[in-house]
């Protein structure tokens, strides 16, 4: 494993977010929810990089709120209930941190995909953001709703960024960590899941072309490829750490506390003869051994001068 990512794991792992899957499950409830009481949210708290640099900051974040799934209520309870089993099972094989540092870095990416999809467009396609604010001018008669981001034409492009191809992410990471495992395709067919990786994956490169044929621009690349530059860039940087199979690294895991375990009792202890405080229970205290002393006896420094030295002949006595 990368140094870096070591140094990182040692100052950042104690600020990982335990049980990330059940929280990303119920941000997706929450807005579904928002969704099903006013369907007009959505455009509120898209991400959509013209109104986040026009002061609607809130953005940066929300946008983890919109579901992937959203078309019925069944369809979403098994997304979700899948999501929340394949991210449970990665994270007690890589550990919080690890999936905490997969689950950030895509949704990291999205975002800098989406400024980067902005930065294009105003560079290179400027014409088009004029013509699709006019067309809508035209036909509606009024400037488009500040609420909603105040631009017609990056409104209608921040739908296609959404948590859907992070998920997708999710599920290539689990058929590269568990190739071998089956699932019941359609309830019915066993199939193993890193045939379904495959599939899933060639899918996506087909959508990120497609995409980009019909807008005439890289969108698929700042859409799908920026949502997925964490699955590479995560099984780059981890590649040495994560060469040995999950129950290996469950087994070193398992190792790791148990050597800790015996160590942090091997820690030598110093014992007073004379009050019996220790070094674990008074970590100010000194301790000393007497040299007058017949005998392995160590004294505090408040008897190691008081105390009366222990011979033969008295402990005989």
């Amino acid at each position: 494993m990368p140094s870096f990512i070591s140094k990182l794991e040692k100052k950042l792992g104690r600020y990982a977010i335990p049980r990330l899957p059940l929280i990303m499950i119920l941000c997706y409830g929450v807005g579904y929810l928002m969704q099903l009481i006013n369907p007009g949210i959505i455009d509120v708290i898209s991400l959509n990089p013209y109104a986040i640099l026009h002061g609607q900051v809130w953005r940066v974040i929300s946008w983890v709120l919109i579901p992937p799934e959203t078309s019925n209520l069944f369809f979403v309870l098994i997304m979700m209930y899948f999501y929340y089993s394949i991210g449970t099972t990665l994270e007690r094989t890589w550990g919080t941190f690890f999936f905490n540092y997969y689950i950030f870095s895509g949704l990291i990416f999205t975002l800098i995909g989406a400024f980067l999809m902005y930065g294009y467009v105003m560079i290179f396609m400027p014409d088009i953001v004029t013509a699709a604010d006019a067309t809508y001018l035209l036909s509606y008669g009024e400037e488009f709703p500040k609420m909603y981001g105040g631009n017609y034409y990056f409104a209608m492009l921040s739908e296609l960024f959404s948590t859907y191809y992070v998920n997708m992410s999710i599920f290539l990471a689990f058929a590269a960590t568990y190739p071998n495992m089956q699932v019941l395709l359609m309830f019915l067919l066993p199939i193993k899941v890193s045939i379904l990786g495959v599939i899933y994956a060639v899918i996506l490169v087909y959508e990120a072309v497609e995409m980009c044929m019909q807008s005439g621009t890289p969108l698929g690349l700042f859409v799908i490829g920026a949502s997925l530059c964490n699955f590479i860039v995560f099984f780059i940087t981890t590649r040495r750490g994560f060469k040995r199979t999950p129950q290996m690294r469950a087994r070193a895991r398992e190792f790791k506390k148990q050597v800790a375990s015996v160590q942090s009792k091997a820690i030598a202890r110093h014992k007073c003869a004379i009050c019996g405080r220790t070094s674990e229970e008074y970590p100010d205290l000194e301790f000393r051994f007497c040299s007058k002393c017949e005998g392995n006896y160590e004294y505090c420094s408040d008897h190691i001068f008081t105390h009366k030295h222990f011979t033969r002949d008295s402990q005989n006595g």
